[in-house]
């Protein structure tokens, strides 16, 4: 049995998919932008969406019974690699110690006009 997960201090989803869904003591993430939650407006950024997309992830993971500690996978979406460097410096913050697996992936382009995006899996 699944079970939705909304959290109103994340932004709703921009399409026809829920912010997360548990199942079996595991938390599916749905990608996460940099969206200010009050407005639906993107961070102006990477550095800003990076930080917002990441408040975003917390606050859906809070919203499980959840947070960082518990994330086994994240996948990371870019639209230019050259910013590699620059996310790895944000999301090292949210995972100072022990952080979960990660794909890192450039693509043509995010919804929203997005510059960063991440899905990811928890488990409780």
């Amino acid at each position: 049995m699944k079970t939705i997960v909304h959290s109103k201090q994340a932004p709703a989803a921009v399409g026809p998919y829920s912010q997360a869904v548990s199942a079996d003591g595991f938390l599916f993430l749905s990608g996460q932008l940099g969206l200010m939650p009050e407005t639906g407006e993107l961070a102006v950024g990477l550095e800003a969406q990076a930080r917002q997309m990441l408040k975003n992830a917390e606050a859906v993971l809070a919203e499980a019974g959840m947070d960082f500690s518990h994330v086994l996978k994240t996948t990371v979406f870019l639209t230019d690699l050259g910013n590699f460097g620059a996310l790895n410096a944000i999301y090292a913050e949210a995972f100072p110690e022990n952080p979960p697996a990660r794909s890192c992936v450039e693509v043509s382009a995010l919804p929203k006009g997005g510059l960063v995006e991440m899905e990811l899996i928890a488990k409780k």
